[in-house]
């Protein structure tokens, strides 16, 4: 029996895995098929799992889409591509979109490899799919959130950090990275990969949590349609309209608003600027999205933030001046500057320590140049070094 890696993989994954690494390097399969003196169709039968690639061709295929033979045999490779589902969901070419929804792919693929690789498995504790039903979404979705706030024990507690919370609680990778101003967040869902979700940091910080919310409903009730959300999108679909309302009552739940409302408000005859700073300040949401859930909830009349926003608005140095240091600090938005997150970098670091990868292979894992990399390996360095004194972890 031939017990090589080639004969080990099965053929369709093989061929699977030679298509992406072809389209990644942006060459067509006739350029292809000619680097290793085939017809076009032996190399389209190759792809589809109809005829096995002979080691003399796998290695120059490898050398021609800049990678290694060991790189598209390991068994830890993870070759997922996202972008076709999104390019069907969109309908026409949303070029943000699809950066967006890049970058989300990669940032999984590279973290999932480097865990199966070290060994380590990211625990799920996803709650089951809950299928949007006939009637009104918004009370469907009320519930909902209701009850995973119950089966994560926050109760009317304020979710501040929910990117925290969805990932040590939940088991999602949630990434908080700079892209298209246009694009609020981007969630998708593979089995490989488990629930994705990427927020952009060039938004304020409430924001991202409100976008981080929605993408939560997108996970709770369509688990296996990709979205992307886009700034001020209309509620067009009854999915839209069940991810917003679950977002507005997992972040403002309608007996802590209520509760909360009262205590800010007690001995006051109008609502304030004071006021909704407060509230918006403790839920962790934008000034607007507070006034309007107090609009939704009837706590206020309808047009009340308008009627702020005609007369001045409510400004951040209002809210700075209200707040003083109780103003929450933004470490996800300085993070975001970083070409990859702190996880990976863990993760990349531990790999070349154990020589489990090289560094040409870490650099293309990434999507960095070697020259990021090595900063970002000499840093890790720099932290193990002042932690040596630390106490060693028992295994």
């Amino acid at each position: 029996m031939n017990d090589s890696p080639l004969s080990q993989l099965p053929i369709a994954e093989l061929g699977e895995r030679l298509r992406l690494a072809r389209e990644a390097a942006g060459l067509t399969q006739k350029q292809a098929a000619d680097a290793i003196s085939v017809a076009r169709t032996t190399l389209v039968a190759i792809e589809q799992g109809q005829r096995r690639v002979k080691m003399d061709e796998l290695q120059r295929l490898a050398k021609l889409y800049q990678t290694s033979v060991n790189a598209i045999l390991r068994r830890e490779a993870v070759h997922v591509d996202l972008v076709p589902r999104f390019r069907k969901l969109l309908g026409s070419e949303d070029s943000g979109a699809v950066k967006a929804t890049e970058l989300l792919a990669n940032l999984a693929r590279a973290e999932v490899e480097l865990e199966n690789l070290l060994g380590i498995k990211r625990a799920r504790n996803y709650p089951p799919e809950r299928p949007i039903l006939s009637g009104d979404v918004r009370m469907q979705a009320e519930q909902d959130a209701l009850e995973l706030r119950q089966r994560l024990g926050l109760g009317f507690a304020p979710a501040v950090d929910i990117v925290t919370l969805l990932e040590m609680e939940l088991g999602l990778r949630v990434y908080v990275r700079r892209f298209d101003g246009s694009v609020s967040g981007v969630f998708a869902y593979d089995e490989t990969l488990g629930g994705c979700i990427l927020l952009n940091a060039n938004h304020p910080r409430e924001r991202r949590n409100q976008t981080a919310g929605h993408e939560l409903g997108h996970f709770i009730s369509v688990r296996n349609a990709p979205e992307v959300l886009h700034a001020d999108e209309p509620e067009n679909s009854r999915e839209e309209r069940y991810a917003n309302a679950f977002g507005r009552s997992f972040m403002t739940p309608a007996g802590a608003v209520r509760q909360k409302f009262q205590e800010v408000t007690a001995g006051s005859s109008r609502l304030t600027r004071r006021h909704i700073i407060v509230l918006a300040h403790f839920f962790g949401v934008s000034r607007e999205a507070i006034v309007r859930r107090l609009e939704e909830l009837g706590l206020t009349k309808k047009g009340t933030w308008d009627w702020f926003e005609e007369n001045g608005g409510i400004t951040d140095d209002q809210a700075s001046q209200v707040l003083g240091d109780l103003k929450a600090s933004d470490p996800q938005k300085a993070e975001a500057n970083r070409p990859t997150t702190l996880r990976l970098n863990l993760l990349a670091a531990e790999a070349y320590r154990q020589e489990l990868l090289t560094e040409g292979q870490l650099a293309r894992l990434l999507q960095v140049d070697r020259v990021e990399l090595r900063e970002m390996l000499h840093d890790m360095e720099v932290q193990e070094d002042e932690a040596d004194g630390a106490p060693i972890l028992l295994t």
